[in-house]
């Protein structure tokens, strides 16, 4: 048996940013803009102010550019897990990077805290901090750091009850 299959998990979430237009609807929206800047385009065209064609051409690159950007940050994931042994953060960059924390449980804490940018929401332990969730609206930061707040009183319950266990098994 490895540890893995002896540690108890609390928490285990995977949080990843959400994406409101599919790709489908990319396609559709890209269509759109590229018919009506064309047009746009062509009418100005028409009336001998030709350069003017290029910029719409323009504006449609800049737009798709942008939004495969968007498309890009949004392959960011982050992997929280709680167990009896260990909190565990992992964040995967959409460059592919790896990032990992591994901290002591019984010491760790979610916390809202105000910084220059807003609200954001950090996971610490003793004197080591991740802030994660930044793509999040607050409300789900928020309802995130009850739910580790939770999961690490059930963990903390359920140590005193091993404790208990073995100090009577002694």
């Amino acid at each position: 048996m490895t540890d893995d299959q002896d540690e108890h998990v609390f928490f285990d979430a995977v949080l990843h940013p959400h994406r409101s237009l599919p790709p489908k609807g990319f396609l559709a929206v890209m269509i759109a803009i590229g018919v009506i800047s064309f047009v746009a385009g062509g009418a100005f065209l028409l009336m001998g102010a030709w350069p003017v064609f290029g910029f719409f051409g323009l504006d449609v690159a800049l737009i798709y550019f942008a939004f495969r950007m968007n498309y890009r940050a949004g392959r960011v994931v982050e992997h929280v897990r709680l167990t009896d042994k260990t909190l565990t953060i992992e964040r995967v960059h959409p460059s592919g990077k790896v990032q990992h924390w591994q901290m002591e449980p019984t010491w760790a804490q979610a916390r809202m805290t105000v910084t220059a940018r807003g609200r954001t929401l950090r996971l610490k332990s003793r004197d080591t901090w991740v802030e994660i969730g930044k793509f999040m609206p607050e409300e789900e930061r928020e309802s995130f750091a009850d739910a580790f707040t939770a999961a690490q009183a059930r963990r903390r319950d359920n140590i005193g009850l091993l404790g208990a266990e073995n100090a009577q098994l002694t």
